[in-house]
């Protein structure tokens, strides 16, 4: 019943393309909707993927790399744009980069891209992989956009 609960309430979102897991092997019973928790008076706007450090994280859809940046609250993190730059793939607190990963390459769906961490701010006892998806606006700006939950798409991605 929570399975069909929480993709219900993911139906108002857009549609967003098919993706693939961010983590390989995850399974739905790991993955927990977390986008509507406050955390320190916002709301969350990301769900959070419970991993060791140093599990690879993989790009859910082709794209390119459009920004690494190091910042106070999500530490390593990573804005990939899909092909059409309508969303921006957001992978944050991860422990580092793929070697060689750099701005405007070009990845693959599956593609290595990093790895799980605790950066910024959150917990080196918890390391994870904070995700989200945004809807880029007209100017295409990797800082700025729509938070989309993207819960629904991953469990989708499951669904093998």
């Amino acid at each position: 019943m929570r399975f069909v609960i929480a993709l219900l309430s993911c139906t108002l979102a857009p549609m967003l393309p098919r993706l693939v897991t961010p983590i390989a092997g995850l399974t739905p019973q790991e993955l927990h909707d977390t986008f509507n928790q406050g955390r320190s008076g916002h709301p969350h706007n990301a769900i959070d993927i419970m991993e060791p450090r140093g599990t690879p994280v993989h790009a859910v859809i082709a794209g390119t790399i459009q920004k690494l940046f190091l910042s106070k609250a999500g530490g390593n993190t990573i804005y990939e744009f899909d092909n059409d730059s309508r969303y921006a793939y957001y992978y944050a607190h991860l422990d580092g980069y793929l070697v060689g990963l750099h701005e405007g390459m070009h990845v693959n769906a599956g593609d290595v891209i990093g790895y799980v961490g605790s950066t910024g701010d959150a917990s080196p006892d918890a390391p994870h992989l904070h995700f989200t998806v945004f809807e880029l606006g007209p100017e295409k700006e990797w800082w700025k956009g729509t938070a989309i939950n993207p819960y629904a798409a991953l469990l989708q991605a499951l669904q093998k």
